[in-house]
This record gives C-alpha cells, structure tokens and sequence, in this order.
C-alpha cells in the first residue's frame, strides 16, 4: 500500500510538472472566487479521542487559479479556508475543541474538456487531482494542548464550469481530501514511508469564474 502511494504522489508531481511545462502561450486563466461547505470529516486526536463523520458541516470560502488551454489538460492552484472547522455542537459528541481552522494550497493537474468551444456560452466538466499543504490549527483553550500541523495533503475531485459570455460563468466543485504522512524524515525515504493519515473531509463548493485569455 505505501509504496502504490508513494508512485502515485510521484506520478502526481510528474504530471503537474508536464502540465505547467505543456501549457501553450494561449491558454485561458480562470480566476475563481468561491464559497461552500465542508462534511463528512474524520480525525484522530490521540488521547481525545477518534472523530468518524463527526464534525458539522461548515462554511468554507477560497479561491483557484487556473490555466486551460484549448485540448483537455489545465493546472490550477487551489486555496481555502475553513474556520471552525473542529466545532462540535450538537448531539452525543457536543464538544468545542476552541478556536480552529483548516487552510489548504494545492496544485492540481486538471482534465476538462470544453463543450462549445473556449469562447461564449459553453461548458467544460473536469476532474482534478493534486497535492500541497494541508494545515490545521486547533487552540484547545488549556484543557488540551494544542494542535498545529503542516502535512502533505492530497485531493481529488471534480465538477463542471458554465460560461455564460466570453469572460464570466460558474463553477460547482466537489473534493475530497486526505492528509498523508511519513515515518522518515529524509529526502530520500520521505515518499517511501508515506502514507494515509488519519484527517480527511469533503468540499462542496459554487463560485464565479473570470475568464481571460492568454
């Protein structure tokens, strides 16, 4: 298992590298202001205890930037933000582990074929897979201490943009993302020990998307 995960992180940095490198001169940007929710989240705090599909859904907001030429590969960097997003209030696991947050930053490869062209009214569906940082932050207020990490993260997702002229359409988006995990902290072993760990969830998200051309 570690190591068809570690060639799939390889794999998934060699093709983001191919896809920036392979990106022509006239490729479109797509700039993509958004805001949604996340679910189904899972983590493990040690001695607090394992947290399966506990935490609520929460507001989440971001935004991607992203280079799509007229085939079917693109790049896009992608951040957001969820504030309180280790908040529990409701049912038999009401807790509040305090002030929190999860920021993610990731590059993707994108595959997205355009339906009606790159110009005016068209859609283009696509699906995405990338890797990049995955941080948390959980300030447990004294009863715990508390919990920061930076760790390599991966997600994969898809959804569809609808332009409706030239320069402006939506975008609905759904990922899944995952924290990874090494064992070793040398270069050349890191990808070796990585594995899958413990913190993953959902996003859901719609935004406007500028388009300008390259």
């Amino acid at each position: 298992m570690k190591e068809c995960l570690a060639n799939g992180v390889r794999a998934a940095l060699v093709l983001l590298f191919i896809g920036t490198a392979a990106t022509p001169a006239s490729a479109d940007w797509l700039l993509t202001p958004y805001l949604g929710i996340t679910f189904g989240g899972a983590a493990d705090f040690g001695d607090v205890g394992d947290f399966e599909d506990n935490f609520e859904k929460k507001v989440t907001f971001g935004g991607s930037a992203a280079w799509m030429g007229a085939g079917i590969i693109g790049f896009e960097v992608d951040f957001g933000s969820t504030p309180n997003f280790f908040e529990v209030t409701s049912g038999d696991s009401n807790f509040d582990f305090g002030d929190s947050n999860v920021t993610t930053l990731m590059g993707n490869l994108i595959i997205g074929a355009p339906v009606g062209g790159t110009s005016g009214p068209g859609l283009r569906p696509y699906g995405s897979v990338g890797i990049g940082l995955l941080r948390t932050n959980v300030s447990a207020g004294g009863l715990f201490d508390d919990v920061n990490s930076n760790e390599l993260g991966l997600n994969v997702g898809g959804g569809a943009h609808v332009f409706f002229t030239d320069n402006v359409g939506l975008r609905g988006d759904v990922r899944y993302f995952r924290e990874l995990q090494s064992g070793s902290d040398d270069d050349d072993e890191f990808f070796d020990d990585l594995d899958l760990g413990s913190f993953d969830f959902w996003r859901a998200t719609l935004g406007v998307t500028f388009r300008f051309g390259g």
